[in-house]
């Protein structure tokens, strides 16, 4: 899994969450994956809640990762959103979270979750495709970088 084309589509990106704190946050990305997946939001809700417990799955730089495994999915599953209004995430550097990167993925699937994982923090670790996510003006745009292919209209 060198690139995010096995985890998203560009229907799987939302260039503008509104979400008051990371409960909200969570609820939404519960009730989009939830309906994409046809499983119920509470159970993704309830997981993305348990995994925090053990930390923080926001890593710096504005930046999160909530992820966790699901039962009934066959594979891993991708959702970016940046949002319209920082919020607070508990990061580990302390700042609010306005891009997120959610991850799903069925329970035996530790190798490809792990490898998700780290695609996506390799990604939104890079600085300069950080700041061009949060300059794009659309939805085509942002999948433009984050599926890795660049156009005239992602910055």
């Amino acid at each position: 899994m060198n690139d995010l084309n096995d985890l998203l589509t560009i229907e799987r990106v939302d260039a503008g969450l509104s979400v008051a704190n990371k409960k909200g946050l969570f609820q939404q990305l519960g009730a989009v994956a939830g309906r994409r997946l046809g499983i119920p939001p509470k159970a993704i809700v309830t997981a993305l809640a348990e995994r925090e417990k053990h930390g923080s799955t926001g890593f710096g730089g504005g930046a999160a990762i909530p992820h966790a495994k699901i039962d009934g999915l066959s594979r891993v599953f991708g959702y970016f959103a940046r949002l319209t209004q920082p919020i607070d995430f508990q990061s580990v550097d302390g700042m609010p979270v306005d891009l997120v990167f959610l991850l799903l993925s069925p329970p035996d699937a530790g190798a490809d979750h792990l490898k998700a994982l780290a695609s996506v923090s390799r990604l939104l670790r890079d600085r300069e495709t950080v700041a061009k996510l949060r300059g794009a003006r659309s939805r085509d745009a942002m999948f433009a970088l984050l599926a890795g292919v660049e156009t005239l209209n992602a910055a």
